[in-house]
């Protein structure tokens, strides 16, 4: 594995650029996510950032803040979210499935999280991630995001079309291409089984997401600006953002069903379960 990521995590790109998008010349610098096989790029909360002005993401109801453990572990606060469901990019529909989702969390249910129960997350929940790092595969043809908890994987190939039609699936159809120090990812054919945020916001087969990642803060930080089309779940574009600090160390294994089963009875989601034998 150290062998094949010492050599293979740095990024070599000489080629067009899809669409409309610039060219990258042999002796432009594409930036570089992965400068040893031991970085990583750790999420510190699992919300979205607002953008500095413009529609943004779904937050919080003001009357029941959420405060995350992963970045605040010693807060006093309720773990559990509450939507706010004033936020106008909601579509009444997806108004009323966050509102459902809403008296769940107020009744008391244990209500957990897709990723909890070692479901894939999809795009641009992968991007609110955090407990694990995240670690980067960049070749002349792809770039691979690897999420260390249960190793979900997302495939950006490069310079490349959409597919006509793409088949929807868990991360989507992702394509992407360099424009200076930034990765600049497509993603369309999303599966409606996923969820846009940690509040079960719903999304369509329309859903169409960009993502530019570069890095900042003389390396310490990978931010990442989102933005958000779906016009069969919103009202108009938005837009977020996340940041990741760098970190240290080696990819270790973590297999998400082992040991999480609904040990309390209460009324969890089941986790993934094959429907035939994989031998």
């Amino acid at each position: 594995m150290r062998g094949f990521a010492a050599n293979g995590w740095i990024a070599v790109v000489i080629a067009l650029c899809a669409g409309t998008a610039c060219i990258a010349r042999a002796d432009e610098a594409v930036p570089n996510f992965a400068p040893d096989p031991d970085t990583g790029w750790q999420a510190p909360e699992d919300e979205f950032i607002p953008p500095p002005s413009g529609p943004g993401p779904i937050r919080s109801d003001p009357a029941h803040p959420y405060l995350s453990f992963y970045k605040y572990p010693r807060n006093e606060h309720p773990a559990y979210r509450v939507a706010d469901l004033s936020n106008p990019i909601l579509q009444p529909w997806a108004r009323d499935a966050l509102q459902r989702a809403n008296q769940r969390a107020l009744a008391g249910a244990e209500v957990a999280l897709p990723k909890e129960r070692c479901w894939p997350v999809g795009v641009p929940g992968f991007s609110i991630l955090p407990a694990t790092p995240i670690y980067f595969l960049q070749t002349p043809k792809e770039v691979v995001m690897i999420w260390t908890q249960d190793h979900q994987m997302r495939h950006v190939w490069l310079n490349q079309n959409h597919s006509a039609a793409p088949k929807p699936s868990w991360f989507g159809e992702s394509v992407g291409h360099y424009e200076g120090d930034t990765l600049v990812v497509d993603t369309v054919g999303i599966d409606t089984r996923t969820f846009v945020d940690n509040y079960f916001t719903p999304h369509t087969d329309r859903l169409h997401v960009i993502e530019r990642y570069h890095v900042t803060d003389g390396g310490k930080t990978l931010e990442v600006d989102l933005h958000v089309e779906d016009p069969g779940a919103f009202t108009t574009p938005w837009n977020a953002v996340q940041r990741y600090r760098r970190t240290a160390g080696p990819m270790p294994e973590t297999v998400c069903a082992e040991n999480n089963g609904d040990h309390f009875s209460h009324g969890l989601d089941p986790i993934p379960q094959a429907t035939t034998a994989d031998f």
